[in-house]
């Protein structure tokens, strides 16, 4: 059977080279018992490729079972796949038979297979090779004769490097890779498929055939579809529902995609938490710099006091007079527009019959232990948010998580 047969037999729409290469792939490798592992992105059609292998093998009058190794889990998925005996563990009130055995003489698709847990991955290996496998709960070896084919929409090369896929079985299963382009790389055949869903659903709903004009044609075929097919059909579906004018423009169809229609689709590393070293060094420069100049300011302002006996306040300037309010604890009296501070008290003492005044000055040793200010600075954004942590956290330049082990760490 031929490219062109194949489409018009399971209604695959699209003449991409790399389309015909796929499917003259699945026709060649069919009629053999070869694993084969489908690769492509989400919504490309893997299982329907897994349907033309096996409907053009000799097994196509066996079963055909396809399960989503992902959605099952990760405690009940050898059940599932192997069977189990009553007993075999908790609610297994009667044996079972898993897919391999009753798909035996077919073929069983292994959707997600990247997904699939080690242990089981080590169960499928031997099913693989000599096509036995033993039941949760029992001893006895059981046989099958079961075709496999598995898909993924990972890389599982790098998957093996990482630890998290074996490496035997990913070259047990990648005897023939097949890949399914996505429809990005199908510019061509976009236009078509549009065609086609949007015709299927405006007679499966009754409604007016969708024309796209020009610009809808161009913003079409220039989408990235990060969906792939699958998106495309519910677009189609979309329009033939809710739409009421039927000539659908560039305007309206962007209206049916997400924002991100220019971003890449390949996946992103987002350093979103930031990094607890950094950020703990972070606050304690902080704390060093804000002291530094609090206690500058301070000498400053007390040596003019001295000094000049009192020092006079603009009153137009109410910063400086927040600051000695808040944080200078001196008399403050009005005369006409300006404050003056009143100078410190001085203890009159006699040296040699003349009366000279000392200034009566306590030197208070500043604490520098840097645990009493990240203590005092986190209290202070505790209380400005009234306890709220996440706010807390930012204004204090560090991470939630890190604020949480600083109070439990400095028993806040």
């Amino acid at each position: 059977m031929n490219v062109q047969e194949i489409k018009q037999r399971f209604g695959i729409i699209g003449n991409s080279p790399l389309l015909n290469r796929a499917i003259n792939i699945a026709n060649q490798v069919a009629p053999t018992d070869i694993s084969v592992l489908v690769t492509g992105e989400s919504g490309s059609g893997k299982e329907a490729f897994s349907q033309i292998i096996h409907q053009l093998s000799p097994r196509k009058h066996g079963p055909f079972i396809a399960v989503n190794c992902g959605a099952i889990p990760e405690g009940t998925i050898d059940s599932e796949l192997f069977g189990h005996e009553k007993g075999a563990y908790t609610g297994a009130v009667g044996e079972r038979k898993g897919y391999f055995e009753t798909v035996n003489g077919g073929t069983i698709f292994l959707d997600e297979i990247g997904e699939m847990p080690l242990g089981t991955q080590a169960r499928l290996l031997r099913v693989l090779e000599s096509g036995q496998f033993i039941r949760v709960g029992s001893s006895k070896v059981e046989k099958t004769n079961v075709r496999v084919i598995a898909a993924t929409n990972v890389d599982v090369y790098e998957a093996v490097k990482a630890g998290k896929f074996r490496e035997d079985l990913y070259y047990r299963l990648n005897t023939v890779p097949l890949r399914i382009p996505p429809l990005r790389d199908r510019k061509e055949d976009i236009y078509l498929l549009f065609r086609k869903f949007s015709a299927d659903f405006t007679d499966k709903y009754r409604s007016p055939a969708i024309q796209l004009d020009e610009g809808a044609q161009q913003v079409l075929s220039n989408y990235s579809w990060p969906g792939n097919v699958r998106q495309l059909k519910n677009v189609a579906e979309q329009l033939a529902v809710l739409e009421r004018d039927r000539i659908i423009t560039a305007e309206i169809l962007l209206t049916y995609m997400p924002q991100e229609a220019g971003r890449s689709n390949l996946p992103m590393r987002l350093d979103s938490q930031p990094r607890e070293d950094f950020s703990e060094r972070d606050i304690l420069y902080k704390v060093l710099f804000d002291m530094k100049r609090d206690m500058n300011e301070l000498k400053k302002l007390v040596a003019e006091i001295i000094e000049h006996g009192g020092v006079p306040v603009n009153y137009n300037n109410p910063q400086t007079l927040n600051y000695l309010h808040h944080e200078i604890d001196l008399p403050i009296r009005q005369q006409d527009t300006q404050f003056t501070i009143q100078p410190p008290v001085v203890n009159p003492v006699t040296h040699h019959n003349e009366a000279v005044f000392t200034p009566h000055a306590e030197e208070v040793e500043e604490s520098l232990s840097l645990v009493e200010k990240e203590s005092d600075m986190i209290r202070k954004a505790l209380k400005k948010h009234k306890g709220k942590r996440k706010l807390a956290a930012n204004e204090l330049g560090i991470s939630e998580r890190t604020l949480y082990r600083k109070i439990k760490e400095l028993d806040l």
